[in-house]
């Protein structure tokens, strides 16, 4: 009696008054507040400690609530991105008090005898980011997402307490609800409650039992029109019909009906889908399932193989175990379900055969007649990879296949043609897979609440045994190497984790499968294998752990791994040392593993402790491959590894697949990829590499090629609906991934890929004729598409709800969309931009269930059918007019008298031949109308077990496809047999649709991935009258059987060009695209993760050029401008007809030590690019000089150079100093700079095309050589240059390709000049009149030359290969000639150290003459070797650096030396040159060979230059940077410096300073006066895209006029964006940054203050504009307008020119992105106001500036084009200046108050950078084509000026307007403006 008060529910918050906190209490930060979205006061919940901030109930814990109800229903919302926790205590009729919590903090369940622990995962909004991502992703707790919804929780404590703890519930003791949360009330009721239901729709089902609408009370409110399930979400613990884990607390998608409704009275169901397989026959199917579940360990009962058609389909053998699952038996004794019709009636049947004789014939005919043949389908292809797992993926033994898991089924593919095999009978998702290493044995397991796990034969797909152990979450499986035994890692039926061993010894011939061991485990485990070598031995890794697993004498032990400081990591994957050796002590192997920090960990299994332990960084440098240190920093994220006897495979989050030798020294081979890679697997051969990716895709990296194919691409969400192109066999899918994909149906290769961010498509159709088709979305937006040209023809927002059909009429004609809140719209299909002919409201039944199947249009195209009104009515309109032609109640239709409601689902019409339209019924009923009439024809009942979620019809009509309950059943439908269908497994979800080929040869369904059929029924007419041709099937194009003419029309299939036969299919031959591996020291990024299409010749020609070592030789000239493929992999060819002579050689032969390989001489015909950094190699770029340029006499010059800020540190040996004159000449790109010290001016030296790469001085300091190379259609050349004068003397030709080195004579009688490595040539120059005196060629190539000072005509010269060469200029004939002695070298010196047997030569890199017959050498390896001049014989060597040596430069007894280490080092060689003597080799005087002093610079050591007694110096670095070193002092002072990489913008504070950002992550603040670099500020790894100075400080805003003087001294701020999304404000007095905040989620591509300086504007490079205040660093308004184009620029406009525009704000700014779009804005930002005034567009042609045509809805496109640029005129107040891509190369000039362009200028070259200045009328303008144009505002008269040696990425004028800067690759040029 004491709870009927309680009945029906307690309201507990109003009950007890919490708002008084009489009798409740609260602790910490907890608030009241009113919530819009629930319209009621709400408690928030806040704290970083959940147990310090509480509300509690009641007031203390000695009271009681004595809630009895046996239901709770808390009302909750989780704050985002924090946790919460939720205390309930319980008593129980025993008396005991249970504690029940649950938290997302907790990361699995735990219990004891009076605590359970459950996990919640909090489930993210419909349609965020995190929604999406989570279909991919496992379910984890964790922090709640961004996004979160107010919840309904339904603990059920009766079912609670029973299940985990064998208790009876009596009540609730008391409840503590922790932060963070917002919490409105709760409940307790013994009623259950259901959301979303009416009582009119509980009356119209009869009332349900036990379940009742929510009370008004209790429910949060829903408007008019919504759906509950859309605002809120309903969460039943335990969940009803889940294959969620019941120890977890979590959403599920079940939304109400009347007629699923049923209270859990019995418990949950863990499983709800009851199928069986049915992809071979009936007969097979039937004994498979009785044998895998009758409890018969070795006996076998004998199936007849002639059993009869059966349908398993209504009414089955279900049993509930203990453990509350669900099975299916299906036993020969029991009935079995046949549907069949009437003779009589033609009514549908179901009837049952009791007796086992009557369908089991021994020896008699068969009984009953089915469908044939048996089974009609077989599953031909699946496009998908993962499902629950993307882990997984084998290579099998042969190599010549690989396995790995798609979804339910596991998929064998062969990768030369594409062909598949299944292994089908999993009923969940498939977890994981393992295979035995001869690849005879297969296991898989499937997740979900029956973790099932399978063993296979791999070679006939034959399952042999089932295993099932574990409960659920089946995480992981190991097979043995012998296939004895095999692990498995799962949880038991309390949520704790369970390692199985299972004895499979057997299972291959008695299939006989035993626990061997298994023990329970509270630690965490991720991944367990087997080792190869022992079967008894395993090791484990997961979140803070390692540990070593044994079978040892029947139990399962384990021993955890010491990892010390190491302990708190989360390791993802562990792998045993490669090698199946059975002799070598299992305790002496290595086990190795990887964690999510990037650490790799080598463990010792005898000692059970880390030997040792290496960290992956991210390489910043590419040509630096020691990276991996343990500085602070994030590592690689590693997912996965594979190792084999050679190399170690790694997967990581980054997208890169690295390859590394076992020391991880080094990365041999990396490939990138979308997205992270979390599988990769080693072939036998150890020569391809398999990797797979949570995106979908699975590829294969071939090590010895370096080719990579994509083998599989797929969606990454469930497919909605699908699509087929009859005549160009394409087929299009759309999926929760939001993108729609085009797929070729021959290979089912992936062809194109439209994405929609933050759209959902939901329904698609094709055009029946054109390739065009439609897509609906669930925003209610109709879009169409073009395939063939990428574009979008047309867009339609009449829907406001979902589009729930979508279709084409048979002729093409007319388009049809139909949508959720009930609106039908029809348009002209024959327009381009398809215009909407008629909209009608309130016509289709409302509801989202219908897509996309809501509405069909008649094969005639006649009539257009749809559900609605109502759901109880089918109404048929005129397809013209849409005028109701006829209606039909579906609400009692039938034959089967039964009197309870229905209501329509799907509909479907029949092909012309049949002329029927098809109801599927939400009571499961097939009806039959006649499509003319509307008259009832047949009704066929209980066609799937749940639901019925699509339907299709062969055209002949002769076969119904339907699909549901996860499988698909193909009917007979006519159902004239005695078993009338078909059943087929395989499908993990739903089948959402369903479409036979147009040639009714396959089906395609689509679900979870898209599955192909062979529909084996098919049976082609016999010929007629000896006239047939051979039809092509629709998928594979090939010919099939003689077929009739009069069968379909002959419709020949065109092949594209290139296609080597008829029957060519890319289904033979898989796409080879990229990723494409290189290596580190490669140039180039790996190619185009996302290209489909290419020539099929492509791959087979490369594949050809790179099997030859001697590629066939190209003609003269050709390989340098255009280098052949095989380039990339570091082998070239040439073939030069040029005459040289040959120099007498004296080779030194001897015999190469025992073990080491004798120096490889390259041919005249292999070119080796040498690995030194000391070889010059040019610059990439892509853009050559300009060959018509229009330059002004230097008197009439506009603008005239004043200053280079940069030293290019690219180049080698290209400063020089001379002490004694002072002269100091460097080069920057092509420019050679003469600067002054004393008064820091500059002179400069114009005459080179390209990049300079050396210098070289004559002894009388009067005469300077310049070298520079090829590029494009410029030749290499040398410029002889006077320096008194300044003029050049001579200009050189000669070489083909790079010039690495020049060097004069002690006598300034010769210049010879070095060709690079693709020549190797010397060419001796007579410095009187400049002509060839004698050339020669290297066997190797050459680094460095240096003449002898103290003999005549010796020079020597060093190189790759380990060769020394001493040379002799001889002259005592009448023809110049060269004699030639190569250097014997030590074996020591010769030889680098290496693990392995091969060695490497070592590489000479620089050398230097000292005054004692000595030479020094500078190797790779760090080395300086002595020489003996006298002999040409090597006296000693030592090891003076780590790294390669690049300068080395002697004076007296003192040596430096400058490595690529960044160090300089002077060395005391007192004696060194006399051990050369005969008896002085170990003698050495005191004092001799020391280091006396080092420094550190700031990059690699490219030039130097000493005086004579070595105490001052200056060195260049490749930092780009020019130290002044002092050695007496030890300083070292920098003189010029510049960025590393390329600069993106430039921006300047009044006209004293200037700054510019680049690449390198570095911003630089330059004094303009004397160019020195005064402030920088650096960020790692990332590029700084650009910046901007804040606008000067208004006098008015200071009341005094001291702090206007204040002010003018005080430097404004400077606002940098980068590639990270990130925006930095710097202080620059203060040298500081002083914000920091991220607005975009892509690469920040313009930045600008507002005119008043109050807000930063930024764009990124997808659109979106971000209006941030730099005082507090929050947005405070984000623009999209011109989302999906990267932003260009963004301009300001000051209060002077906002005159006669017109405009209400006083402040306009601008945005320009690159899709030719310009908006104005009107922004009062003190008022918070911003408002558009005008939006400009600029058409330009659908191909680029080089003819080629543009790939549409592709943003790496824009890089391709000229950016677009827009300004406000300086000159005029309401023009905009744009210019871009277009038509025409142009400037425009548009007039905001006229609203048109008004005028324009002519260019000569498009557009890549542009500013204007307010003090004169000039636009600067910079070209791809390295031209700076100068034009007059009004006239557009022009002037080019040449200079740069790339494109000119920024310009900028001063304030003042008397400079002009511009910004090419790292160097700054300041102009003086003269005009």
């Amino acid at each position: 009696m004491t709870s009927l008060w309680q009945h029906p529910y307690v309201n507990v918050f109003k009950h007890f008054n919490v708002s008084s906190w009489k009798k409740a209490t609260k602790e910490g930060e907890v608030t009241s507040a009113m919530d819009k979205s629930v319209k009621s006061t709400v408690f928030k919940i806040t704290g970083s400690i959940p147990a310090g901030n509480y509300i509690q109930l009641p007031k203390t814990s000695t009271q009681s609530l004595g809630l009895t109800g046996r239901y709770m229903y808390l009302l909750i919302k989780p704050i985002p991105t924090k946790y919460f926790v939720v205390h309930i205590d319980i008593a129980t009729q025993e008396n005991l008090v249970v504690r029940i919590s649950f938290s997302n903090l907790f990361k699995e369940f735990k219990s004891t005898s009076s605590w359970l622990q459950f996990p919640f995962v909090c489930k993210a909004t419909r349609g965020t980011v995190h929604a999406v991502t989570a279909l991919s992703g496992k379910e984890q707790s964790g922090p709640a997402p961004l996004s979160t919804r107010w919840t309904i929780l339904c603990l059920d404590f009766q079912y609670i307490l029973s299940m985990y703890l064998n208790r009876r519930y009596a009540y609730i003791k008391g409840v503590r609800l922790c932060a963070n949360m917002h919490v409105k009330n709760i409940f307790t009721s013994d009623i259950q409650y259901e959301p979303g239901l009416t009582v009119e729709q509980v009356k119209r089902a009869g009332g349900l039992s036990g379940v009742e609408p929510l009370p008004r009370e209790l429910d949060y409110p829903v408007m008019k029109g919504d759906r509950w399930h859309d605002l809120y979400d309903m969460i039943k613990f335990p969940a009803e019909a889940s294959n969620k884990p019941h120890d977890t607390i979590q959403f599920v998608s079940s939304e109400p009906s009347t007629k699923a409704v049923i209270p859990t009275n019995n418990g949950p169901r863990r499983i709800d889908s009851r199928k069986i397989d049915a992809s071979k026959c009936v007969s097979d199917r039937v004994s498979m399932i009785h044998n895998a579940t009758k409890e018969k360990p070795f006996k076998r009962r004998p199936v007849t193989s002639e059993l009869p058609s059966v349908g398993v389909d209504d009414v089955l053998d279900i049993h509930r175990d203990r453990e509350g699952e669900i099975h299916v038996f299906a036993h020969p004794e029991d009935g079995v379900i046949l549907h069949q019709d009437d003779r009589s009636t033609g009514e549908s049947q179901i009837s049952r055969v009791d007796k086992s004789e009557d369908i089991l014939p021994i020896n008699k005919k068969q009984s009953y007649k089915g469908l044939e043949p048996d089974p009609i389908m077989r599953l031909k292809r699946i496009i998908g990879f993962g499902g629950s797992t993307f882990r997984d993926a084998l290579w099998m033994e042969d190599g010549l296949s690989l396995i790995y898991p798609c979804h339910a089924v596991v998929v064998a593919m062969k990768i030369s043609n594409g062909h598949q095999r299944f292994f089908i009978g999993h009923t969940d998702k498939v977890s994981a897979i393992s295979m035995t290493g001869n690849s005879e044995l297969l296991a898989s397991g499937q997740t979900g609440p029956l973790s099932v796990v399978r063993i296979w034969r791999v070679a006939s797909g034959e399952c042999l045994a089932l295993c099932k152990t574990h409960a659920h979450s089946l995480s992981s499986l190991s097979f043995s190497h012998k296939g004895t035994s095999l692990c498995g890692v799962g949880k038991d039926s309390h949520g704790k984790n369970l390692v199985v061993i299972w004895n499979t010894s057997k299972v291959g011939k008695s299939r006989e499968v035993t626990v061997m061991a298994k023990a329970h485990t509270d630690v965490d485990i991720t991944r367990m294998r087997l080792a190869a070598f022992d079967d008894t031995r395993m090791v484990s890794c997961g979140r803070d752990n390692v540990r070593l697993w044994r079978v040892k004498e029947g139990s399962l032990r384990s021993a955890p791994v010491n990892l010390g400081e190491y302990h708190n990591m989360e390791f993802t994957d562990v792998a045993f040392e490669a090698g199946y050796n059975p002799s070598k002590d299992p305790a002496d192997r290595l086990v190795y593993a990887c964690s999510r920090s990037g650490h790799i960990f080598e463990i010792d299994l005898k000692k059970v402790s880390v030997q040792h332990v290496r960290r992956l960084l991210p390489n910043e440098a590419r040509s630096d491959k020691d990276k991996q240190t343990f500085r602070s920093g994030p590592g690689i994220a590693v997912n996965s590894m594979a190792v084999n006897e050679t190399f170690c495979v790694t997967g990581s989050d980054d997208g890169f697949m690295r390859l590394w030798p076992l020391d991880f020294a080094h990365v041999y081979l990396e490939a990138e990829h979308e997205g992270p890679v979390t599988a990769v697997d080693f072939s036998a051969d150890g020569l391809k590499i398999l990797a797979g990716t949570p995106m979908g895709n699975l590829g294969m990296l071939d090590i010895t090629s370096r080719g990579y194919t994509t083998m599989m691409r797929s969606h990454v969400g469930s497919i909605r609906s699908v699509a087929v192109d009859p005549y160009r066999k394409h087929i299009a899918t759309v999926a929760e991934d939001n993108t729609i994909r085009v797929w070729d149906s021959e290979s089912l290769q992936q062809l194109y890929d439209f994405s929609a961010p933050n759209e959902c498509p939901c329904t698609i159709s094709y055009h029946p004729s054109r390739q065009i088709f439609a897509c609906g979305f669930e925003s209610g937006v109709v879009r169409v598409f073009n395939v063939q040209t990428t574009t979008m023809l047309a867009e339609h927002k009449q829907h406001r709800g979902k589009v729930t059909g979508l279709s084409f009429n048979p002729n093409g004609d007319y388009l049809y969309s139909s949508c959720s809140l009930g609106s039908l719209a029809m348009y002209d299909a024959t327009s381009e931009n398809y215009p909407l002919l008629r909209l009608l409201g309130n016509t289709t039944a409302r509801g989202e269930k219908y897509c996309p199947d809501g509405l069909a249009v008649s094969p005639d195209g006649r009539r257009v059918a749809f559900i609605g009104p109502t759901e109880y009515t089918v109404t048929f309109v005129d397809s013209k007019t849409l005028d109701e032609t006829m209606r039909i109640d579906v609400s009692s239709v039938g034959q089967s008298g039964k009197s309870r409601v229905d209501t329509a689902t799907r509909i479907y019409y029949a092909p012309q031949k049949v002329d029927h339209l098809l109801v599927v019924t939400a009571h499961n009923k097939l009806l039959k109308f006649e499509a003319r009439t509307g008259r009832i024809l047949s009704e066929i009942e209980h066609i799937h077990k749940n639901s019925c979620s699509s339907l299709a019809l062969s055209e002949n009509g002769r076969y119904l496809a339907t699909g549901g309950d996860k499988a698909i059943k193909i009917w007979d439908y006519s159902m004239k047999l005695d078993i009338n269908f078909q059943l087929f497994i395989g499908h993990s979800e739903n089948v959402s649709r369903l479409i036979f080929t147009p040639d009714s040869k396959n089906l395609l369904s689509v679900g979870e991935a898209l599955y192909l059929w062979d529909f084996l029924a098919y049976r082609p007419p016999s010929p007629s009258e000896g006239r047939e041709y051979r039809e092509k099937d629709f998928l594979t194009g090939n010919t099939g059987k003689p077929t009739s003419v009069s069968f379909r029309s002959s419709k020949t299939h065109e092949h594209s060009p290139g296609r080597e036969s008829p029957s060519y299919s890319f289904l033979d031959h898989p796409r080879q695209t990229p990723p494409r591996p290189t290596r580190l020291d490669s140039p180039g990024r790996i190619g185009d993760l996302s290209s489909i299409q290419r020539d099929p010749y492509e791959d087979e020609v490369e594949s050809v050029a790179s099997e030859r070592e001697p590629v066939l030789a190209a003609a003269p000239g050709s390989l340098g401008r255009h280098r052949p493929q095989s380039a990339l992999n570091g082998s070239y060819t040439q073939n030069t007809d040029e005459p040289h002579t040959t120099p007498a050689r004296v080779p030194c032969k001897r015999a190469a030590p025992a073990g080491m390989t004798t120096r490889k001489r390259h041919s005249e015909h292999e070119i080796v690019r040498p690995a030194a950094h000391k070889h010059f190699v040019q610059r990439e770029k892509k853009h050559g000089m300009a060959q018509r340029r229009y330059t002004a006499p230097p008197n009439q010059a506009g603008v005239r150079l004043k200053s280079v800020i940069g030293y290019n540190g690219n180049a080698r040996n290209n400063m020089v100093w001379h002490p004694d004159t002072g002269l100091f000449v460097y080069t920057s790109g092509n420019t050679i700079i003469l600067e002054d010290l004393n008064t820091n001016s500059q002179k400069h030296l114009a005459g080179h095309v390209e990049e300079i790469s050396s210098v070289a001085l004559q002894n009388d300091c009067q005469v300077l050589a310049s070298a520079s190379g090829s590029f494009d259609m410029s030749g290499s050349q040398i410029c002889i240059w006077d320096l008194p004068s300044l003029v050049c003397k001579k200009v050189l030709t000669h070489h083909e390709y790079d010039i690495v080195c020049l060097a004069y004579s002690r006598d300034d009688k010769f210049l010879i000049s070095v060709g690079d490595y693709r020549d190797c040539t010397i060419v001796v120059w007579s410095t009187q009149s400049y002509c060839i005196l004698t050339t020669s060629k290297a066997a190797s190539p050459i680094h460095h030359l240096r003449w002898d000072p103290y003999t005549v005509n010796e020079f020597s010269s060093v190189g790759q290969n380990g060769t020394v060469l001493f040379w002799l200029l001889d002259e005592t004939t009448s023809n110049i000639g060269l004699n030639v002695h190569e250097g014997e070298v030590p074996d020591d010196l010769l030889y680098k150290k290496s693990m392995g047997l091969r060695k490497e030569c070592v590489e000479f890199t620089c050398s230097v003459y000292a005054g004692d017959s000595t030479l020094y050498t500078g190797t790779d390896n760090g080395k300086v070797a002595a020489w003996d001049t006298n002999n040409n014989s090597c006296f000693m060597h030592w090891e003076a650096d780590s790294s390669e040596i690049g300068v080395i430069i002697s004076c007296g007894n003192l040596l430096l030396t400058g490595s690529v280490g960044r160090n300089l080092r002077v060395w005391s060689v007192v004696g060194v040159g006399e051990m050369r003597l005969p008896g002085e080799t170990q003698n050495v005087r005191t004092g001799g060979l020391t280091m006396e002093d080092e420094m550190n610079t700031d990059g690699a050591v490219v030039s130097a230059a000493f005086d004579d007694a070595m105490e001052m110096g200056i060195v260049g670095t490749s930092a780009g940077t020019l130290w002044y070193i002092n050695w007496s002092e030890r300083t070292s002072i920098r003189l010029v410096s510049s960025h590393m990489n390329k600069v993106n913008c430039l921006s300047l504070c009044n006209n004293d300073l200037l700054a510019s950002c680049a690449d390198d992550g570095s911003l630089r603040v330059w004094a303009i006066q004397d160019r020195e670099q005064a402030l920088q500020f650096q960020v790692k790894d990332q590029a700084c895209t650009c910046l901007s100075f804040a606008p000067a400080s208004h006098v008015g805003r200071y009341s005094s006029r001291s702090e206007v003087e204040a002010v003018s001294h005080t430097l404004p701020h400077i606002v940098a964006g980068y590639s990270d999304g990130t925006v930095r404000m710097f202080d620059v007095n203060k040298v500081e940054m002083v914000l920091k905040m991220h607005p975009h989620a892509s690469a920040v591509t313009a930045i600008s203050f507002s005119s008043d300086g109050s807000m930063i504007l930024s764009g990124g490079c997808d659109g979106l504009i971000a209006v941030s205040s730099p005082a507090t660093g929050v947005t405070v308004r984000v623009i999209s307008d011109h989302k999906g184009a990267p932003i260009t620029n963004i301009d300001v406009t000051n209060k002077l020119q906002d005159q006669d525009v017109g405009v209400s704000a006083p402040l306009l700014w601008l945005a320009t992105s690159a899709d030719r779009r310009v908006s104005v804005w009107s922004a009062d930002w003190s008022k918070d106001f911003c408002e558009l005034v005008d939006w400009l567009t600029f058409p330009a042609p659908a191909f680029g500036p080089d003819g080629n045509l543009l790939p549409k809805d592709d943003p790496r496109v824009y890089s391709q084009l000229p950016p677009s640029i827009a300004r406000f005129s300086p000159e005029e107040p309401d023009i905009i200046v744009y210019t871009g891509y277009g038509m025409q190369k142009i400037i425009q000039f548009y007039s905001l108050a006229q609203r048109k362009v008004v005028r324009t200028l002519p260019l000569t070259h498009w557009c890549q950078s542009l500013d204007l200045v307010l003090e004169c009328p000039l636009i600067a303008v910079g070209a791809n084509e390295r031209l700076l144009k100068l034009l007059d505002y009004y006239e557009g008269s022009f002037q080019d000026f040449v200079g740069h040696n790339d494109r000119l990425q920024a310009v900028k004028f001063s304030p003042d307007g008397k400079y002009l800067f511009t910004a090419s690759h790292a160097e700054i040029f300041i102009w003086d403006v003269t005009l």
